[in-house]
């Protein structure tokens, strides 16, 4: 679906926004007003009046989503709309401040709602790629189904490394106990463990001589990289899960926060005017 979206009913929503575009910058071209051109011209309330309108809408994609069965609009035209009539925003309200920005609330919500509609391009990135680079990721395996593969092959480096030598105990049972999924919020972000104690092991390994216990080595180094590449995998996934996290936890405060600036902004153009 995520894939449609932005070619949905045959472009229709993208045709809306251009036209839309299209035509508010050519009245602003068109317009000659006494000075610069600014929000407090009729063109200026009439574009502003137009981004306000847009920003409620946009903002009322939050609830309508998860609201099933409202209304006779698919969700599917909402979310392709909210795309492209998002970026004609972008457009439209900077033709409403005519170019002009300072240090006060209608500078913070213009601020404000480019950040929102930015982060939502973002988004729009994310979940239109989340899907096929989780796929790859995971090659057919979930999650569980990985965590279940890493367990059974840590029972049997703990019984291999039993009968090696004990330097070599120990960095195995130490990669055994000591391997973290997931971690603090950075480490989530980064992918991977720069200490991993697999990795570890599987380097010392890697760089001792087997000798008599040959066999035993080369069947424990099996079984380290196969456990370092299912942690990658799963790091992997447990990155994609939490940039998705992140992005949420900038787009929706800032798109509040746009719509609280879009309330002042609204009471302070008519208090003065």
């Amino acid at each position: 679906m995520h894939e449609s979206i932005l070619v949905y009913r045959k472009h229709r929503y993208l045709k809306w926004a251009l036209a839309l575009a299209v035509v508010s910058a050519l009245f602003y071209m068109i317009d000659s007003p006494l000075g610069q051109p600014n929000g407090g011209t009729w063109l200026g309330y009439t574009l502003g009046t137009i981004s306000g309108g847009l920003m409620v809408w946009l903002a009322w994609f939050g609830v309508r989503k998860r609201r099933y069965g409202l209304g006779n609009v698919p969700l599917e035209d909402w979310l392709s709309a909210h795309v492209y009539l998002g970026i004609a925003l972008a457009l439209i309200a900077t033709l409403h401040a005519g170019f002009q920005l300072g240090f006060n609330i209608h500078s913070a919500l213009y601020i404000l709602m480019m950040i929102t509609i930015i982060s939502g391009l973002v988004g729009l990135y994310f979940y239109i790629s989340y899907p096929r680079l989780l796929t790859e990721n995971r090659r057919g395996l979930s999650t569980e189904v990985m965590l279940a593969q890493i367990a059974e092959l840590d029972r049997d480096l703990r019984q291999i490394a039993m009968t090696m030598d004990d330097a070599t105990n120990a960095a195995t049972l130490k990669a055994t106990q000591d391997t973290i999924i997931g971690g603090s919020l950075m480490q989530q972000l980064r992918g991977h463990d720069e200490h991993c104690p697999t990795t570890q092991a599987r380097l010392f390994v890697e760089g001792s001589d087997g000798g008599p216990q040959d066999a035993q080595r080369r069947q424990l180094l099996t079984r380290l990289i196969r456990k370092e590449d299912l942690l990658k995998r799963i790091r992997r996934d447990v990155q994609l899960r939490c940039l998705l996290k992140v992005w949420l936890y900038v787009h929706i405060p800032f798109s509040i926060a746009a719509l609280a600036a879009l309330v002042t902004h609204v009471v302070t153009v008519f208090y003065y005017w």
